[in-house]
């Protein structure tokens, strides 16, 4: 009798051909899956906890909501970094990568910024009030109602980026291409610039350009100025004549 106790035992512990049974083999991957997020979770940790320097590796952190001004971030990869409402005031961000960052209501005020990719992002409601931005990227960027008051964006790129509603009141936009974007209620009226600004294709409804010099504006057309809002300030390249309907009412 105890000898067929221990014979069953053996059997239901291994099985006749001395396999591990289905409920262990179903088991021992689930445990290697729990002993392989526990050991990678201190790390991803580790590189999301790391303390602003020039160069490091914050892609798809979480830094929301956190006061960052003066970072030095020069060369970072922040791609698809949450800062939404994070403050990067006066920051160094010049040659980093934030394409796809989220930087709703993010303050990035008085930033350095030349050559960095914003390819993408979403900054909503953002402030890049005189941002230095030399040669930067925000191709296809979510930039409704942003402020880029004053911001240095020479040689910047915009090409199929949302802008509407948003403020260049000051702004330097020499060399800055628009080809593409969406300029609705944008306000470019008081930027300076020299030399051609890049429409091509552009979605101007209602977009403000009171007083500018656009007699070199690249892509423009009479659809477009047509429907923009101008005065007699305004100069167009040649061919396009002044709409009737301006000055535009208050919107």
């Amino acid at each position: 009798m105890t000898i067929f106790s221990t014979r069953h035992r053996n059997r239901t512990a291994t099985g006749k051909t001395g396999k591990i049974p289905s409920f262990a083999a179903t088991l021992l991957p689930a445990i290697g899956l729990a002993t392989f997020l526990t050991a990678s979770s201190p790390a991803i940790a580790a590189y999301c906890g790391s303390t602003p320097e020039p160069g490091l590796d914050w892609s798809e952190c979480t830094k929301k909501n956190l006061m960052l001004p003066s970072s030095e971030l020069e060369g970072a990869n922040l791609s698809g970094t949450d800062f939404s409402l994070t403050d990067l005031s006066g920051s160094n961000l010049a040659s980093a990568n934030l394409e796809k960052a989220n930087l709703v209501r993010a303050w990035l005020a008085g930033a350095r910024a030349e050559k960095a990719n914003f390819a993408r992002v979403e900054a909503y409601r953002s402030s890049f009030a005189n941002i230095a931005a030399n040669g930067a990227s925000f191709a296809g960027a979510e930039l409704q109602r942003a402020d880029f008051s004053g911001a240095d964006l020479t040689g910047a790129n915009f090409e199929k980026a949302e802008v509407g509603r948003v403020l260049f009141k000051g702004a330097v936009l020499t060399g800055v291409r628009f080809s593409l974007a969406n300029l609705s209620r944008a306000n470019l009226s008081g930027a300076t610039f020299e030399g051609p600004l890049d429409f091509d294709q552009a979605f101007m409804f209602l977009t403000h350009i009171e007083g500018l010099d656009l007699s070199a504006a690249k892509g423009l057309q009479q659809a477009q100025v047509d429907l923009a809002c101008g005065d007699k300030e305004t100069k167009l390249p040649e061919g396009l004549t002044t709409p009737t309907a301006w000055p535009c009412a208050s919107d």
